[in-house]
């Protein structure tokens, strides 16, 4: 792997992934070396069109979610809560060039969008991994943030992480390549979950737990919803399956967390998911929420990551 420093100063290697004190990001596909040229093209980015160590080698917190105007929302936030020059209002979508995701850097951190369930998110994760990696980005921290539906715990919840669990509540991610399933690992960092939730203490009136949460394929057949086009199971058997997905300690159910989980782990990256309940899927099956409640709940995962990153970067300790 190449280094930012000259060949004269690298310091010396403990593994091929990490550089004395610092922990690089590292992809496996033995023929990534030896491509001429790597086009991120749902990014709009390349190794050869761009100077990705020059645009993105700074980078320390990557958060990402699905939704393209609460990402640049995001960019915004960090901008004031960073002090950073000027209004932001300026900032610019990195990913002009494609109407697949959406980009933003604010100093140290990366705020992009992936979209909606488990390929949207493959596809930007593979091509995010690779631009880390080619920047050379060392001791990346990345965080997932959005909505999701609770199990047993009141709208407005902040579930951390601790274990993405799929549908028969195990903590696995299944890929098929070629012809063959492959089951992969969806632990996520447990310092890094604790060190979230403590966070979130310091914020008045912020409801927050750890717990698993149940990724799926699917918004209504897939989550035990009665109100989709399609419905083929009871009312009571809907209730027994999140009932049992409680027991096996689901707190919430969203559709990216497993594929993220799985990914991150295998690339090095400390990785966590931080989501707000926007009700409770024992109580009803659609969001009926007034628009300013929704806005407010929707907003506590920024706060609490805002606040995590500048403890990290030791800036203030206010809560906006």
């Amino acid at each position: 792997m190449a280094s930012i420093l000259p060949a004269s100063n690298k310091p010396m290697r403990s593994d091929q992934n990490t550089y004395v004190g610092k922990s690089f990001v590292h992809v496996k596909n033995p023929y990534l070396d030896a491509m001429d040229e790597d086009i991120l093209y749902h990014l709009d980015l390349g190794t050869k069109t761009h100077n990705l160590p020059a645009m993105f080698g700074d980078v320390k917190f990557v958060c990402v979610g699905g939704s393209p105007n609460r990402m640049k929302a995001f960019a915004l936030f960090m901008h004031q809560e960073l002090r950073l020059p000027g209004s932001g209002e300026d900032i610019e979508d990195i990913c002009a060039g494609t109407d697949r995701y959406c980009m933003y850097k604010v100093g140290p951190v990366l705020s992009i969008s992936h979209g909606m369930g488990i390929p949207s998110m493959s596809i930007m994760l593979h091509e995010l991994i690779k631009l880390l990696h080619h920047a050379q980005c060392c001791d990346v921290t990345i965080i997932r943030m959005g909505t999701s539906g609770g199990i047993g715990v009141a709208p407005g919840s902040v579930v951390i992480t601790d274990t993405a669990v799929d549908s028969f509540f195990k903590p696995r991610f299944e890929q098929v390549i070629l012809d063959n399933i492959v089951t992969r690992s969806t632990e996520l960092d447990k310092e890094l979950a604790e060190e979230l939730f403590n966070c979130s203490r310091e914020i008045p009136n912020f409801p927050t737990l750890i717990g698993h949460t149940m990724c799926t394929y699917d918004f209504y057949e897939g989550q035990g919803r009665l109100d989709g086009a399609l419905c083929s199971f009871s009312r009571e058997k809907k209730v027994d399956y999140l009932k049992r997905a409680y027991i096996a300690g689901v707190r919430n159910i969203e559709m990216e967390s497993t594929v993220f989980a799985a990914m991150c782990r295998l690339c090095g990256l400390k990785a966590a998911v931080v989501c707000v309940t926007l009700l409770d899927r024992l109580e009803c099956d659609q969001i009926n929420l007034p628009h300013d409640i929704l806005v407010e709940y929707q907003q506590r995962p920024q706060l609490l990551i805002s606040n995590f990153i500048k403890q990290r970067l030791g800036l203030c300790d206010q809560t906006s």
